[in-house]
């Protein structure tokens, strides 16, 4: 694929792929902008090659996922040399995300909440099959994991936020 190929592609997943970049930076807007141009550039430059074995779609959100992993690490190890074992706090206010109607109400706050009290991995195959539309299958491939894991986490992702879900007197319509 040559590189206006790719240019377009990268315009047209652009609003799906910020929406992957700020699940996997916990929703920190500035953050998920940088990965995403890192990968992007990634893309540009040749550093990361798409092979045809996937769709596009699912090998993009692989090279935003591994970048954001990349730039996790690096800022790891970055804190624990130059801060030693102090504890790290991100008290910057986050503006409301970009998304649908539900995401402005208490609901959707109540929902995003719940969502990421669950296991990271969990978090990550629910993000991608319900908000960006992929199937388990791709979504295995975007996060590096087998189909059964990755069928094994979206099945007890959804279990467990369901059961929270139903606990709570505003999903619950039995309860009004």
């Amino acid at each position: 694929m040559d590189e206006s190929e790719l240019r377009v592609q990268l315009e047209q997943f652009h609003p799906v792929s910020y929406g992957w970049a700020l699940s996997c930076c916990a929703h920190n807007p500035m953050e998920a902008e940088d990965i995403l141009q890192t990968a992007y550039l990634k893309v540009l430059d040749g550093r990361a090659r798409f092979d045809g074995r996937a769709a596009f779609k699912t090998w993009l959100f692989a090279v935003i996922r591994h970048t954001a992993a990349d730039e996790r690490r690096r800022r790891w190890l970055h804190w624990l040399r130059l801060d030693g074992y102090r504890q790290e706090r991100d008290d910057e206010v986050q503006p409301a995300a970009r998304g649908d109607a539900l995401e402005q109400t208490e609901r959707g706050q109540l929902f995003r909440e719940k969502l990421a009290k669950l296991p990271r991995r969990q978090q990550e195959v629910l993000h991608l099959v319900f908000y960006q539309d992929l199937t388990i299958e791709a979504a295995a491939g975007v996060m590096g994991i087998s189909v059964g894991s990755a069928r094994t986490h979206y099945e007890r992702g959804k279990q467990r936020l369901g059961e929270w879900l139903q606990q709570s007197e505003d999903f619950n319509e039995s309860r009004r």
